[in-house]
């Protein structure tokens, strides 16, 4: 019977936007029982007043894979290794590639040592807690960076979340030899959105030199974008009212959201999917296509691809009996 030895810990651990108000209390206790503090200089001098009497590594930006080979060596000595990310560790954090330095070195969860990830909030939650609720509907992250992922790759994800209307953070927007993929990150969204498209620009969030600006997507080259800002941009309903940005999450297209009347409107149902939703939408597509319409007419129509539309129609129309929804929107 094969019995692992416990030696050494890698906790990764996510500090939040930097300031200690915004410090989880697992993240302070895991960098308390740290041997050593792995990280960028940056992200060191955030917890520089919780490292007395440790260990401490800083490592430049461009050095992720030797802060996980010197976690690993620390921790196979028996140390327990603490590995700070600002944000969230595994959103563009050190998570990701320190387990790809461990699954190299033949790691395995039961080899004795333990890893384990302390979330934190990352830079689209904290963002978007300063300039109001821009995130209440869909909404996701892209990275600028193009050190690792092609720029065909980068590109092509803009060009879909653009055109499915998507809020869109994006990280590493600009740095000072970065400074073209802002332009054609903009030159892409306008193919699909509007240059009135509110748009947020947060600087060094819950830190000394926070700095927040509104724009547009027509404008939004001219505001100030570097490596410390998150761009959020946006979708066709969001919009800028006293000081705020808010993406509105749907509900006036089922209730009257009039002071004092929040009853459904004519057609709709609390509780069950719009009548656009997906039932009343099958039902309106068959109904189409009976009457002639072709899956070419429709996919135009509906902007999605032909072959879903055909490989839908092709399906008897056996509708499920809606149930009311318990979800975790609010």
């Amino acid at each position: 019977m094969n019995q692992a030895i416990s030696h050494g810990k890698i906790m990764l651990v996510g500090l939040g936007p930097g300031s200690h108000d915004y410090l989880t209390g697992r993240a302070r206790a895991a960098i308390a029982e740290a041997d050593t503090v792995i990280g960028y200089a940056t992200y060191i001098r955030l917890v520089k007043d919780l490292l007395d009497g440790k260990e401490v590594i800083k490592k430049a930006m461009t050095e992720e894979l030797d802060r996980a080979i010197e976690a690993y060596d620390r921790a196979k000595l028996g140390k327990k290794v603490a590995i700070v990310s600002s944000g969230d560790a595994g959103v563009y954090g050190m998570a990701g590639p320190t387990f790809e330095v461990l699954f190299q070195a033949g790691w395995t969860p039961d080899s004795g040592i333990a890893v384990e990830i302390i979330p934190g909030a990352s830079a689209i939650n904290t963002c978007a807690s300063l300039v109001g609720a821009p995130l209440t509907h869909d909404f996701c992250a892209i990275s600028l960076s193009d050190l690792l992922t092609p720029w065909p790759t980068i590109a092509r994800r803009l060009d879909a979340v653009a055109y499915a209307d998507f809020v869109v953070a994006l990280y590493n927007p600009k740095s000072g030899k970065r400074t073209r993929q802002i332009q054609e990150a903009r030159r892409i969204f306008l193919r699909h959105r509007d240059p009135d498209t509110p748009v947020a620009v947060v600087k060094s969030a819950f830190r000394a030199k926070q700095n927040i600006q509104f724009t547009t997507l027509g404008a939004m080259l001219d505001a100030d974008i570097g490596m410390l800002s998150t761009v959020l941009i946006g979708n066709s309903n969001t919009y800028v009212k006293h000081g705020l940005m808010i993406t509105p999450r749907g509900y006036a297209n089922k209730y009257d959201v009039e002071i004092g009347n929040s009853a459904a409107r004519d057609g709709e149902k609390r509780g069950i999917s719009l009548s656009t939703g997906l039932n009343g939408w099958l039902e309106a597509i068959h109904a189409a296509h009976a009457d002639g319409l072709s899956p070419a007419v429709l996919a135009k129509a509906y902007r999605l691809p032909e072959d879903y539309i055909a490989a839908v129609l092709a399906e008897p129309l056996d509708l499920e009996e809606d149930e009311t929804e318990e979800g975790a929107e609010a």
